[in-house]
C-alpha cells in the first residue's frame, strides 16, 4: 500500500495553512505577554483566535474536497531550518486529508472548550494565564499534526507536553496538583527518548527525518533497521497517548481544571501517539514485528483501562480510566495495518466528540455539585441537571456503541479489523477488543447510573443546579456530533475515502467470524455489561462508602498498582544508582582520583620548597651534584 497524493507547492486558501498554528500561537504570545492589560478582553481574544483557526481549516478542507483525490496534498515551505553540513531540514507544514482531519477535530473540539471555559473559569483570577496556556496547547498540537517532518512534529510534541505540564498543575498551590504535573512530565519525557532515538536512526539510515524521505527511503532499507525505528515510534506513542507501560500519569492528570481534561483527552496530547503510528504507517509497512507490537500494546491497554474504570468512584478519573482504554482500540487498529488505519482516524474523531461531551458534562456535575467528584454522593441529578443528563447520556450511548450512535460506527469497525487474519492472531485479539466492550459498557453504565440516577446521596448543604449557557452549549453541540458523527463518516461522506489519497487503499478481507455475527456478539456483550450496571449501581442502593471489594476491586483502584510497580522497577533502581554515583564520584573520583592527584602535587611541591631554602651554599652544592652526575653518565655511556 502506497501514498497516492504526493504534495506539490500550496497555493490558494491552502497556502494559508501557516495560519492555523499562527492565530492561537499569537493569542498565546498577546496573554502572556500582555500581563494584567489583557485581563479584561484576553479569555475572548483567546477563543475568538481559536475559532478563527478553526475557519481557516473548515476552508482548507473545503479546498480540497474540491480537488481530485490525487491533488489534495500541499506543501507549505516556511524556511531553511536546519542547514547543517550534508543534513539540510527545511521547516515546513504539511496539509492532506489526514493533518486536514486533525485539524478540524483539534480547532473545533478546542474553540468548544474555550467557550465552555468562559463560563468555567469565570471566577478563577487566573484565567487569563489559563486561556493562554488553552490557546498554547491548540497551536502545539496544531503544529504536531501540520508538521512535514518528523524533527517540526517533535516541536509540537514538546509545546504538547510543555502545555499539559502548565494546565495540569495551573492550581499549583496545592502540592498534590503540581506532583501531578511533574509526573505527567516526566513520564512523556521517557517516551519523548524513544522519538529522539527513532529520528536519530532515521537521519542514520535516510540521512533525512522529512516524511516524503523517509517512505521513500523506506523499500531500500533493512527490516531491522525499519523495526527498531518503529519499536522507538511506539515507545513515543506510549508516553504521549498514556498507553502500556506508560500509562501511568493519566489518571492524576485530573488534577487540572475540568476543560483541560477534556482538551487532553479528546483533541490533543493523547491523541497525538496514535497520529504518529498512523503517519508513519509505510515505515511500520516494512516492519511486522514493530506492527505486532503496537497491536499487542492497544490489546493490553484497552482491557487495563476497563478493568481499572470499573472500580473508580472519582468521576473524572473514571474518565481517564476511559480515555486509556478507548486510545487502546485506536493503538490496537493502527497496529493491525492497511485494514486499521482508517478506522483508527475513524475512532478517534468520533471518541473526540463523546469524551469531550462527557468530561465537560463532568465538569458540568462539578459547578453544581460544589466541586464534589465522588460518584458516591452523587444519584438522582437527572432530575435537576436535565440538559447535563441528556448531553452525557448521548455521549454514554456513543461510547457504549448503540446504534445508531457514533460508537457503533467507530468502535465496531475496529472489533471487526481485529478479527482479520490468520492464525491465533484474530481470536486473540479480536476477543479482547470484544470483551473490552463488554466491561466498556459496564463501567460506563455505572458511572452513568451512580451519577444521575437511583437515589440522592448528596448532603444538604450542597444545592446541584444546571450549568449556564457558556458551558451547556458546547455540550449541546458536542452531544449533537455523539449521536450522529458517526453515522455521517460512515456512509454519508465516508472518512476511509477522505483518507486515501494519504493511506492508500486497502482491500478489507472477511473476518474469522461473519460480520453480522460480530455485531449481534458485540450487541450481547454491551447489554450484558449495561444491565448488570443497572442491577447493581441503578436499581439497587449505592453506598456512600465504597465496600473493600474482591482483590482485583483493591487492585484496580489502585490502578492495578502501576505506580508501585513503577517505583520497583524504575524509582528505586534509578535512586540505588544515583546515590552509587555519588559514592563513586565522592570516594572514587574525587577521594582516590581527583583529590589524590592534587594531595601528591601538593605533597611534592612542599618538598620542592624546602629545596629552595634561600643560601647560597646549598644551591652551589646542588649544581655540584649536577655536574657530577652528568661527568658521572658521560663516562658510563663511553
Amino acid at each position: 500500500m502506497t501514498a497516492v497524493a504526493e504534495p506539490g507547492p500550496a497555493s490558494g486558501v491552502t497556502a494559508l495553512g501557516w495560519l492555523l498554528v499562527a492565530l492561537p500561537l499569537l493569542g498565546a504570545a498577546l496573554l502572556l505577554l500582555g500581563g494584567r492589560l489583557t485581563d479584561s478582553f484576553g479569555p475572548l481574544l483567546a477563543t475568538a483566535l481559536s475559532w478563527g483557526s478553526f475557519v481557516v481549516g473548515a476552508a482548507i478542507f473545503v479546498a480540497l474536497l474540491a480537488k481530485d483525490p490525487s491533488e489534495r496534498a500541499a506543501s507549505i515551505e516556511l524556511y531553511n531550518w536546519v542547514p547543517a553540513g550534508s543534513i539540510d531540514v527545511t521547516a515546513g507544514l504539511l496539509i492532506d486529508p489526514l493533518s486536514v482531519a486533525f485539524v478540524l477535530l483539534v480547532t473545533f473540539v478546542g474553540s468548544l472548550i474555550h467557550v465552555y471555559s468562559l463560563g468555567y473559569m469565570e471566577h478563577d483570577p487566573d484565567k487569563r494565564r489559563f486561556f493562554a496556556y488553552l490557546n498554547l496547547f491548540v497551536a502545539s498540537m496544531l503544529l504536531l499534526v501540520l508538521a512535514d517532518s518528523y524533527l517540526l512534529l517533535f516541536v509540537g510534541w514538546e509545546g504538547v507536553g510543555l502545555a499539559s505540564w502548565l494546565l495540569i498543575g495551573f492550581w499549583n498551590h496545592n502540592p498534590a496538583y503540581a506532583t501531578a504535573a511533574n509526573k505527567a512530565f516526566v513520564v512523556n519525557r521517557v517516551g519523548d527518548v524513544g522519538l529522539i532515538l527513532a529520528m536519530s536512526m532515521m537521519f542514520a539510515t535516510f540521512g533525512t527525518a522529512d516524511f516524503g524521505a523517509v517512505n521513500e527511503g523506506v523499500s531500500g532499507a533493512s527490516e531491522a533497521a525499519a523495526t527498531g525505528i518503529g519499536l522507538l515510534l511506539l515507545l513515543a506513542a506510549c508516553g504521549k497517548s498514556a498507553q502500556f507501560p506508560l500509562q501511568s500519569w493519566l489518571g492524576d492528570a485530573m488534577a487540572g481544571p475540568t476543560p483541560v481534561s477534556a482538551l487532553i483527552h479528546a483533541a490533543t496530547m493523547v491523541t497525538a501517539g496514535v497520529y504518529l503510528i498512523v503517519r508513519s504507517h509505510v515505515l511500520f509497512d516494512a516492519a511486522p514485528n514493530a506492527q505486532l507490537a503496537v497491536v499487542i500494546v492497544g490489546a493490553i491497554t484497552l482491557l487495563y483501562g476497563a478493568i481499572v474504570g470499573c472500580a473508580k468512584d472519582d468521576l473524572k478519573k473514571a474518565l481517564a480510566a476511559s480515555t486509556m482504554s478507548q486510545i487502546g482500540y485506536m493503538m490496537l487498529a493502527a497496529g493491525l495495518g492497511p485494514v486499521g488505519y482508517a478506522f483508527a482516524i475513524f475512532h478517534l474523531i468520533t471518541h473526540g466528540f463523546f469524551k469531550a461531551g462527557m468530561f465537560l458534562g463532568a465538569g458540568s456535575v462539578m459547578h453544581g455539585m460544589n466541586d464534589q467528584v465522588d460518584m458516591r454522593r452523587f444519584g438522582a441529578l437527572s432530575g435537576v441537571m436535565k440538559i447535563t443528563w441528556v448531553t452525557f447520556g448521548l455521549g454514554w450511548l456513543a461510547i457504549l456503541g448503540v446504534p445508531p450512535f457514533s460508537g457503533f460506527w467507530s468502535k465496531d469497525k475496529i472489533i471487526e479489523a481485529a478479527f482479520i487474519g490468520e492464525g491465533w492472531r484474530p481470536w486473540v485479539f479480536g476477543l479482547a477488543a470484544l470483551i473490552g466492550a463488554g466491561i466498556t459498557a459496564f463501567y460506563m453504565s455505572r458511572l452513568f447510573f451512580m451519577t444521575f440516577h437511583g437515589k440522592k446521596r448528596w448532603s444538604d448543604d450542597v444545592d446541584p443546579h444546571e450549568s449556564p449557557l457558556t458551558m451547556t452549549i458546547p455540550m449541546m453541540v458536542l452531544a449533537v456530533g455523539s449521536a450522529f458523527l458517526g453515522l455521517v463518516l460512515a456512509t454519508v461522506a465516508p472518512i476511509s475515502t477522505w483518507l486515501e489519497p494519504t493511506l492508500g487503499h486497502a482491500d478489507h478481507d472477511e473476518p474469522v467470524l461473519p460480520v453480522a455475527v460480530l455485531i449481534i456478539a458485540t450487541m450481547v456483550v454491551v447489554a450484558i455489561g449495561a444491565v448488570w450496571a443497572w442491577l447493581v449501581y441503578g436499581r439497587d442502593e449505592v453506598p456512600v462508602v465504597a465496600p473493600v471489594g474482591s482483590a482485583l476491586t483493591r487492585a484496580a483502584r489502585k490502578d492495578l498498582y502501576q505506580d508501585g510497580l513503577n517505583e520497583v522497577l524504575l524509582m528505586s533502581p534509578g535512586i540505588s544508582l544515583t546515590r552509587g554515583l555519588v559514592e563513586v564520584d565522592r570516594d572514587i573520583v574525587d577521594g582516590g582520583g581527583v583529590g589524590g592527584l592534587s594531595r601528591t602535587i601538593a605533597r611534592s611541591a612542599n618538598w620542592l620548597r624546602r629545596a629552595q631554602n634561600g643560601f647560597a651554599r646549598s644551591y652551589a652544592l646542588t649544581m655540584l651534584a649536577g655536574v657530577v652526575a652528568f661527568l658521572g653518565a658521560l663516562w658510563v655511556i663511553n
